[in-house]
């Protein structure tokens, strides 16, 4: 890649295999933002994923557990999480690694109006069987005590009226160009001919 920054809609990839994916660019040196983590894919039934959570949730320090481990309940920081476990995070070179990564639920201000990439090796569209049963990560991290999933949902749904309309716009301000290139084009006939026969025009 080595672009100045990469922006990947998460939207229908699955957790780990996207994960993967970033922390071998991110030890390359590209910076990457992920946006719309809340839709991020786990394979399996939604139950299944719930009880492992679970039994996550019950992993703990005996003598202080404010000293950790953490448990993140929000998507984006839980795929934060997957992607520092992919990464030698306590040397030097994965520490630098990790600052290089942004995760976001929802679209933010300053990226809704970049362009958004997605990783075909991470589709689960790609990589599962039709009928196999997934679990949205925004319903997981509802269910274990992350309580902002009605907001991004409201926030999401009043961002793509915005965009739809945005996107009417310059859809008929590229027909409205595209006309007016046909018509110069008929005006100046001639003078093509013109330059044509000169050689400036091929």
């Amino acid at each position: 890649m080595f672009e100045k920054v990469v922006v990947v809609d998460a939207k229908g990839h699955l957790l780990g295999r996207l994960a993967a994916a970033v922390a071998k660019e991110l030890l390359c040196g590209q910076k990457i933002v992920v946006v719309r983590c809340e839709e991020l894919l786990i394979t399996g039934r939604f139950l299944r994923n719930k009880i492992k959570f679970k039994h996550f949730l019950n992993k703990r320090r005996n003598t202080n557990p404010k000293r950790g481990p953490f448990h993140y309940r929000a998507p984006h920081m839980i795929f934060w999480r997957t992607v520092r476990g992919m990464l030698p995070h306590k040397l030097v070179k994965g520490a630098h690694a990790l600052e290089r990564l942004q995760s976001f639920v929802g679209l933010p201000a300053p990226w809704d109006s970049m362009k958004r990439q997605v990783v075909p090796s991470a589709l689960a569209a790609f990589r599962l069987k039709p009928g196999r049963k997934v679990t949205v990560l925004k319903d997981l991290s509802g269910e274990v005590g992350w309580k902002h999933k009605d907001i991004v949902e409201k926030l999401e749904a009043k961002r793509k009226v915005v965009a739809q309309a945005w996107f009417k716009r310059q859809k008929a301000l590229y027909k409205l160009r595209d006309q007016a290139v046909k018509n110069v084009q008929e005006n100046i006939k001639g003078q093509n001919e013109t330059l044509k026969k000169v050689g400036y025009l091929v």
